[in-house]
């Protein structure tokens, strides 16, 4: 029975980050059925599963999180503020970070939420291409 827990909680979570249930925000449903399931494990003994159901609460929060930071900042705006184009690759969009943050950073005479802005950018691009369908040419 605790297998069919596990295996249909990895399922959800695949479905979520996969993106099949994102008009429906159930992702906070399971995020506290995770951890009711998960100290229901610590008290009967079985840590280490205990300790896989939390760590997949925390990866729910951190994925959140990052759809959090998006909604502050729209992806063309990322774009704008880093200046790289539509189409940029990884490699592009790290080396227009370093470029700017150098010039932005509070310890170059920056502001702390001009970096927040600029190291937000960086992470929300840097997502984008990474869940990019590559074109197929032919």
């Amino acid at each position: 029975m605790l297998y069919v827990a596990l295996i249909g909680g990895l399922l959800f979570a695949l479905a979520w980050k996969l993106g099949l249930l994102r008009t429906v925000d159930r992702g906070d449903v399971a995020a506290i059925a995770g951890v009711l399931l998960g100290f229901r494990l610590l008290t009967t003994g079985h840590g280490f599963l205990a300790i896989a159901c939390f760590a997949g609460v925390a990866g729910w929060a951190a994925y959140r999180s990052q759809q959090l930071r998006r909604a502050r900042m729209p992806v063309a705006e990322a774009r704008a503020l880093l200046g790289v184009a539509e189409d940029a690759d990884q490699e592009a969009i790290r080396a227009a970070h370093k470029k700017l943050i150098a010039r932005v950073h509070p310890d170059a005479g920056g502001t702390p939420e001009l970096a927040r802005q600029v190291n937000a950018a960086r992470e929300i691009l840097l997502s984008e291409a990474r869940n990019r369908v590559p074109v197929r040419r032919e």
